[in-house]
């Protein structure tokens, strides 16, 4: 299996190199030259594995001859032994046709877990022998950090600096980021946006002097592998079902329902992708129009979705032109000259096919969690919250009918303020985070510019 980046301007890559490399060379995004196909029979048995046999299957698939499926199997025991539910990502029945898959059973209660686990026992198998150490850069909205913190802490071969926007993430979810006590783990408050911080990790990626110090990885879903291993929850929750459904995903920077996108590429039946935004509702204007254009990001009570850039629709642009580099260049370099690009009529009817979207205002949002503590006594994230009220307009608008699966992405105590605003209940976290808020913090605050942080990573460096 070898790999192409979306700017076409980089030598292929095999499976092993794209794991540790993050952004291409050239600026670009890894794919894979081409999507591996699964009959319907595979499909069938795959689908109704346990957790890590599918995971291991899915990943073979993707790695080709550079490890093997038991290989993958043993490593994804080892990644998910901590999760508090058997199934991983266990299909809970909302009513009616309405499913929800829940995702935050791991060890920092977000969907970021189900890869990040994998994916930093995959990083130890890479750099195994290695003469040197890897130094991962990442972006945060809230779920990435923690979640990549808590599968990296205490490696010898990794070390990871993580940006997040200061003051525009949950209490719950900064902490889990920075009670890490763990020397390879440096985590930076941004003055800025999210976007601030995922521009600042792009452009340090592509400053050659810092890569001829330090080896830089990547883990945020610019990273090919974690996007590889998101896919494995939607063949399971299908085989749950025994039956193709619509999936509901909360977008932010499009990796996940990417994901579902990969896995319909690899022939699992999906009836519709179904793209769920907040107020920074990007994706839906561009599904809808043909033009990405960014707003000013707001801030909202899913602070994970506050995003206006989604590094992840480069990747479905690229296959929405035929994979034509040269006109996803056009395309991107139109965005940063301009600001904004307008789609090709082809390419945004391609798009339209393959997703529907809708968006959630606050309102919206708050009203969902209430009713839903109302009616079953269940309560949802605000994340998830966005899901359901998106669920809700579509089969209202007849964009989605039959079974439809909406990804619950965060536990509910991982956003306690917004929940007990909505319904007046405060959701309890696990026994385990009892001491949450009484745990001493870390980080380092920083502007938003690139030179900063790379003075950070530069003088914290175990690697240089």
């Amino acid at each position: 299996m070898m790999y192409i980046s979306t700017r076409g301007r980089a030598a292929p890559a095999g499976f092993c190199d794209v794991l540790l490399s993050g952004l291409a060379p050239d600026g670009g995004l890894y794919l894979p030259a081409e999507w591996p196909r699964l009959s319907g029979e595979e499909i069938a048995r795959i689908s109704r594995l346990e957790f890590c046999d599918a995971a291991a299957e899915i990943l073979a698939c993707f790695a080709g001859k550079e490890i093997s499926a038991s290989l993958l199997r043993e490593m994804a025991i080892a990644a998910y032994a901590p999760f508090d539910a058997p199934e991983i990502t266990p299909l809970r029945r909302l009513g009616g046709d309405d499913y929800l898959l829940e995702l935050f059973h791991g060890p920092t209660l977000a969907f970021k877990d189900v890869a990040m686990r994998l994916l930093a026992q995959l990083y130890d198998w890479a750099l195994e022998g290695a003469a040197k150490g890897k130094t991962i850069i990442g972006a945060t909205s809230g779920d990435t950090g923690g979640a990549a913190i808590a599968a990296f802490a205490g490696s010898e071969k990794s070390e990871v600096f993580m940006l997040h926007p200061k003051g525009k993430i949950s209490h719950v979810q900064r902490r889990m980021m920075t009670t890490i006590d763990a020397d390879n783990i440096v985590n930076i408050a941004v003055e800025g946006t999210f976007d601030d911080c995922q521009r600042i990790v792009k452009n340090l990626f592509a400053d050659a002097s810092l890569n001829a110090k330090v080896d830089l990885g990547g883990v945020n879903s610019i990273n090919w592998v974690r996007l590889a291993i998101q896919t494995v929850y939607y063949f399971t929750a299908s085989g749950a079902l025994d039956s193709p459904a619509s999936f509901v995903v909360p977008t932010g920077n499009f990796g996940d329902v990417f994901a579902g996108y990969v896995a319909k590429r690899m022939g699992l039946p999906v009836n519709m992708l179904c793209v769920a935004v907040n107020e920074n509702d990007i994706m839906r204007r561009v599904i809808r129009s043909g033009v990405y254009r960014p707003a000013s990001a707001r801030q909202t009570s899913s602070p994970s979705m506050d995003i206006q850039v989604a590094s992840n629709f480069e990747r479905l642009l690229f296959d929405a032109c035929e994979r034509d580099a040269h006109a996803l260049c056009a395309l991107m370099s139109a965005f940063e000259k301009d600001g904004e690009m307008t789609l090709g009529a082809a390419a945004a009817e391609k798009i339209a096919e393959e997703f529907a979207a809708e968006r959630a205002d606050e309102s919206e949002v708050a009203g969902k969690i209430r009713a839903l503590y109302e009616a079953s006594g269940m309560l949802v994230d605000p994340h998830t919250a966005v899901g359901l009220v998106a669920l809700d307009k579509l089969r209202a608008a007849r964009a989605v009918s039959g079974k439809a699966i909406a990804l619950a992405t965060a536990h509910p105590a991982k956003f306690p303020e917004a929940v007990e605003k909505a319904c007046g209940v405060t959701p309890a976290l696990p026994e385990r985070f009892k001491d949450l808020h009484a745990r001493a913090e870390t980080l380092i605050e920083a502007p938003a510019d690139a030179a900063s942080v790379r003075d950070i990573v530069l003088s914290r460096s175990r690697f240089v």
